[in-house]
């Protein structure tokens, strides 16, 4: 079959053009058959497996008709006319970033509304006036209570990765936030699945919505080799996941638990492979940031939770590898999407160990995917021509040169323990004299620290690794030889106690 092109789609000349900087000339199968009825104003349902090019499906749509047509004349604060759902912060993100340069092409303006951050952001976005949101649930929903959001000039919703969002249990939230829009207004539903309530979503919202489905034969995504290599015992996974992660490209390494992922990472850098995490312990800023780092290529190794198995997407990425197998056949998809994404070629590894295999293989059967188990060890042939060619070793800066660049966190020495003695005895931090008058003091008392102090102690609990850029320090330097050893692993990251959001809430939640 031909490529089609955006332009004989009907996609106007000005998000034509958009696209074509953007090196985005040809539609991808779901947006070829989305495309003629989400333009035309149809509510449209797309199933479409995860990297298939959902977004651009119902952005450009969006963008079109809002940009051409706008509901009762110019934009109005805190009313937008454009709504996109997403079940968490990370994809939130990832749609703004591909809404953003196709709604400048008609002047219109985009915010992204989730927890995890202050709402004074959100709050003067929406009262300065905004066209469209791409919001989570719970942050729209307190908004909406707190009266700096009305949905009822909304011409179009998209509700996308529903799926997702009824795993998370807020199909409530986003029925009542359905609810807030007009009954007429397009309404456009792409899941992977339509379990768990999502029918009931498309039965009750969608208008006679157009089906179109994207199988797997004409998805970018069958272009994913996977694999799936058995261990003999922990201890050669471990180095099997050393040597895999040691390659130049591009690698997501997914595990089951927060803690197991900030370990691995910690893990990795001590090992010359800098290494970021990603998880629900993290707070906004730190995702951001670690994610940032791994985009930009600072990083080559991205080790995450779950959290990232939707909604990260980050170009050639040439490899995931489950180290630890997913709980169910879904979250195995979302996770290996991360790969062969936007038509590029992929692989996907399973790390099984021998008690294992036997629930790994009825996951895989849930999920249609045939690999056989190898048995494999770090120098086997199969391992070696995955891996390629390994990047060259970085050697962790030592503890104490750590502490200082991140401007501390980890156990209370040097500065925070005279912190915490001059607090206790009253006085000053540093000097050994009490507080002067008209010195700058935190409500405790205590004098405020500077705001490059307060820089550094976040870029502390970040734990994200930074590189030496343009000659500036760095936690790492590279090793010319080869050959030196690890000094000491990065500082930990993100906060357990407070886990970047509110207790009892799932990760995403937008609260």
């Amino acid at each position: 079959m031909p490529d089609i092109t955006f332009r004989t789609l009907g996609v106007p000349y000005p998000l034509v053009e958009a696209l074509a900087a953007d090196g985005k000339t040809d539609a991808f199968p779901i947006q070829v058959d989305t495309l003629p009825d989400t333009l035309a104003g149809r509510d449209v349902l797309g199933r479409g497996k995860t990297g298939s090019g959902k977004t651009l499906a119902f952005a450009i749509p969006m963008v079109s008709r809002l940009g051409t047509r706008l509901a009762g004349g110019g934009r109005r604060p805190g009313r937008p006319l454009g709504l996109v759902l997403a079940p968490t912060r990370e994809l939130a993100t990832q749609i703004n970033a591909v809404l953003e340069p196709l709604a400048a092409a008609y002047g219109l303006r985009t915010t992204t509304i989730f927890g995890g951050v202050s709402q004074n952001r959100q709050v003067t976005a929406l009262k300065a006036g905004v066209d469209i949101i791409v919001a989570c649930p719970g942050r729209l929903e307190d908004l909406m209570k707190q009266k700096f959001v009305t949905l009822d000039a909304v011409e179009i919703t998209v509700l996308d990765e529903a799926d997702h969002m009824a795993d998370l249990g807020f199909l409530p939230g986003v029925t009542r936030i359905m609810n807030a829009t007009p009954a007429d207004g397009q309404r456009l539903l792409f899941s992977a699945t339509l379990d768990n309530g999502v029918d009931k979503l498309v039965t009750r919202f969608l208008h006679s919505p157009k089906l179109h489905e994207v199988d797997e034969a004409n998805s970018p995504v069958a272009a994913m080799t996977h694999h799936v290599f058995g261990t003999a015992d922990a201890e050669t996974k471990k180095q099997l996941i050393e040597t895999l992660a040691s390659g130049t490209g591009r690698r997501i390494l997914f595990m089951r638990t927060k803690h197991h992922a900030k370990k691995l990472a910690l893990q990795l850098t001590a090992a010359g492979i800098p290494a970021v995490d990603l998880h629900g312990n993290l707070s906004q800023p730190q995702r951001d940031r670690n994610l940032a780092a791994f985009g930009a290529g600072d990083v080559r190794v991205l080790v995450a939770t779950d959290v990232a198995a939707r909604g990260v997407h980050v170009d050639d990425v040439e490899l995931v590898v489950h180290v630890d197998p997913p709980m169910e056949h879904k979250a195995y998809l979302h996770r290996s999407g991360r790969t062969a994404r936007a038509g590029s070629e992929g692989d996907v590894v399973t790390l099984v160990l021998p008690s294992q295999e036997k629930d790994l293989a009825q996951l895989m059967r849930k999920a249609g995917i045939q690999a056989a188990t190898q048995r494999v060890t770090p120098n086997s042939d199969a391992v070696v021509a995955l891996v390629g060619e390994r990047a060259q070793y970085v050697t962790p800066a030592p503890r104490d040169a750590q502490r200082q660049q991140q401007g501390g966190g980890g156990r209370s020495t040097g500065a925070n323990a005279q912190r915490k003695r001059a607090n206790r005895d009253g006085q000053g931090v540093g000097s050994g004299a009490p507080v002067r008058s008209g010195q700058r003091s935190d409500r405790s008392g205590r004098p405020a620290r500077s705001s490059s102090a307060r820089s550094g102690s976040a870029s502390g609990r970040s734990g994200a690794a930074q590189v030496t850029r343009g000659g500036s320090s760095s936690f790492y330097s590279t090793s010319t030889g080869g050959s030196s050893q690890a000094s000491g692993a990065s500082a930990p990251s993100g906060n357990p106690r407070t886990g970047g959001r509110r207790a009892g809430r799932p990760a995403g939640a937008g609260r």
